[in-house]
């Protein structure tokens, strides 16, 4: 099933409905994490100057259906893909996709030789099926509670225009 929704770059105005998104996709989507670890890594929704200028430094794309956000993914120095969450009323409907192809094509666009992501036991899935690789698996700890995850990355292939010889 395949979700009408429209992908922009991300402002400043976007960010309440970005917190939401995360928010929700954390605490009330499908999870391999208990609810005490789902608790610790996203307490409350995200609001202030920090989690502003977190945002601020880095290209966030945005999926909107009717007027609201629905997921978004974004692209932080050196190829990191930082966020990635959809609301889970929108998980399954190809809008993860759709937001990974925003972010590689402007990797693509800066010349970034790879994208990598550190992913939720959630997200590994849907990073493995659009082509990322285990490079690590790794536990975090965040207030008290270790929590599985993996770094994984992918490879980018630009088009070379021709070659040079001597």
């Amino acid at each position: 099933m395949t979700t009408l929704c429209s992908i922009l770059q991300a402002v400043v105005d976007d960010y309440e409905g970005i917190a939401d998104v995360m928010f929700e996709a954390v605490r009330h989507g499908r999870s391999a994490y208990t609810e005490e670890q789902r608790l610790a890594w996203v307490p409350r929704r995200r609001t202030g100057s920090d989690w502003i200028e977190r945002l601020n430094s880095q290209t966030i794309f945005a999926a909107e259906v009717a007027g609201k956000i629905d997921g978004f993914m974004s692209l932080a120095e050196n190829g990191y893909i930082d966020f990635a969450y959809i609301r889970p009323s929108a998980q399954g409907t190809g809008m993860f996709r759709r937001l990974y192809q925003a972010i590689e094509n402007l990797a693509m666009q800066t010349g970034e030789p790879r994208l990598w992501v550190h992913a939720s036991l959630t997200a590994q899935p849907a990073f493995t099926a659009i082509g990322f690789l285990l490079t690590r698996k790794e536990t975090v700890e965040i207030d008290g509670h270790l929590l599985q995850r993996f770094e994984m990355e992918k490879q980018l292939e630009h088009a070379r225009i021709g070659t040079c010889s001597k």
